[in-house]
């Protein structure tokens, strides 16, 4: 990460976004790119390209952008029109034997092959090694391009190395980036900082000290209109094989010689490697799975409206999963690390607790043990918990109150979007906080297991209802060594 002192870099680059008018385009790249355009991060030069089968000219494409993006950003009128002027757009029919597309592509980006080139595969991962290919095919692939692939990448371990195995004959894996856009988030990135810059915390980020970690990844909404996707992919495929792994591995991995693009990588993998595998009659002891179910007017998941008909596989997907994970090593030997997701949830919120140990001996009633709470959203902060004197005459009450750091209130800066930071790195060629090939392995290996004993079950998802805290069993997998929730300490 670099000084936040550094002078702004302007990159000069041609942009290419496959699926550039599809929902992920229009909601959080292209906001990203005018924000890094308005504050001199895009040279003069530099342009977006989309690609899609919409049959859209340039200004059509404009017209898309302006209707549908200016609203999402303040947009300065100036500044809002250099931006427009950057955008073009090409349609073309991956795979297709219509090849028009590509030539079109070809042409204008033709003259250029010295800049810098990226390539955004904002699609299925299906089609992300036919597009490849066809890049290939094209002669677009030049020694200074760049491809950023979406998650999920894969359904299972198998797929994912077909996936990367198609990729990468086409790209180096230094040219490749795998994007969690969890990690682009301020909070993920002080995590660092806070453990590796700061002498008081390191010390006692271990077993001795910490109790138990968990990683929740909350949502409120559920799925009307997606229950064809979520049926074939699932709390655990879609949340926790990527985002909440990244913050397990941000959590607990080990101090980096220096901070290196791939040291860091290194020590990540590491702690996907040192996972203890959950397997056999384990998964059933250490993994919850549930699914909601209509309450308070809200729909359950199998009657959410705008979606096709329910399935068997409709009935059998996870929308909310809980599981008590270990980190096999010197550094966490014992401690439990609960990860968390769900939808239809009471609150949105993603956050990290650090719950640590109680004081050796206390001689004062009442105290409860400190708490690291490192929090992603909705607003990006941390909070350390400690125990203080409540004012008043006569015996001593203990308070836990909390030491706070909201990056939206502390500094003045305008807090980056994570999608931002991460184009950012990709334009600047930076891998640091993209996955490297080994590591989606090291995921998926671990996730494996636990995908195939619940598909081989007779038993269906617990149900829980809409807008509660999820399935009784999440609740049992802590309360069977004495703990609870963070949300629910603090009621």
């Amino acid at each position: 990460m670099s000084p936040t002192s550094a002078p702004t870099a302007a990159y000069t680059a041609d942009l290419v976004v496959f699926g550039g008018t599809g929902d992920l385009s229009m909601r959080k790249l292209l906001p990203a790119l005018y924000h890094s355009d308005v504050e001199g991060r895009l040279s003069p030069e530099t342009r977006i390209i989309a690609m899609s089968r919409g049959g859209l000219t340039d200004e059509d494409f404009r017209g898309k952008v302006d209707a549908e993006v200016r609203d999402q950003v303040p947009a300065d009128p100036s500044a809002w029109q250099r931006f427009l002027g950057r955008l073009h757009h090409v349609s073309v029919d991956v795979g297709g034997e219509n090849r028009s597309g590509w030539s079109a592509l070809t042409a204008l980006l033709g003259g250029h092959e010295q800049r810098d080139r990226v390539f955004y595969l904002a699609s299925p991962p299906m089609t992300f090694g036919p597009f490849c290919r066809e890049l290939d095919k094209a002669g677009l692939v030049t020694p200074r391009s760049r491809v950023v692939l979406e998650k999920p990448l894969g359904r299972d371990l198998a797929s994912a190395q077909r996936i990367n195995e198609e990729v990468g004959a086409i790209f180096d894996e230094a040219q490749i980036f795998r994007i969690d856009h969890y990690l682009g988030k301020e909070t993920v990135q002080n995590l660092l900082v806070l453990r590796f810059a700061n002498a008081f915390l390191e010390p006692i980020w271990n077993s001795l000290w910490i109790d138990h970690v968990q990683i929740t990844a909350a949502e409120t909404v559920g799925t009307p209109g997606r229950r064809g996707y979520y049926d074939h992919a699932g709390a655990l495929r879609d949340m926790v094989q990527n985002h909440l792994l990244q913050l397990l591995c941000m959590t607990a991995m080990e101090p980096p010689a220096r901070n290196d693009r791939e040291a860091i990588r290194d020590e990540k993998v590491k702690v996907l490697q040192a996972l203890r595998p959950i397997t056999g009659t384990e998964v059933d002891r250490f993994t919850v799975r549930g699914q909601y179910t209509e309450a308070d007017g809200m729909p359950g998941y199998l009657d959410e409206p705008g979606s096709t008909a329910p399935t068997e596989a409709s009935r059998r997907v996870e929308t909310f999963t809980a599981i008590r994970a270990e980190v096999k090593n010197w550094r966490w030997a014992g401690v439990p690390f609960y990860l968390r997701t769900g939808k239809r949830l009471p609150r949105r919120t993603s956050e990290i607790v650090v719950q640590f140990k109680d004081v050796p001996h206390s001689i004062f009633p009442g105290g409860s043990p400190n708490r690291l709470v490192l929090r992603l959203q909705p607003e990006e902060g941390i909070e350390l918990h400690i125990m203080a004197k409540e004012p008043g005459a006569g015996e001593v009450a203990l308070k836990p109150v909390p030491l706070s750091l909201s990056f939206g209130k502390t500094f003045t800066t305008r807090v980056p979007e994570a999608y931002e930071r991460l184009l950012t790195d990709v334009l600047a060629g930076n891998p640091t906080l993209f996955m490297r090939r080994d590591e989606v392995a090291a995921a998926w290996q671990w996730i494996d297991p636990i995908l195939a004993s619940w598909e081989s079950s007779a038993e269906l998802p617990e149900p829980y209802p809409a807008g509660s805290t999820g399935p009784a069993g999440a609740h049992e997998l802590l309360a069977r060594s004495g703990r609870v929730w963070h949300e629910e300490d603090q009621a």
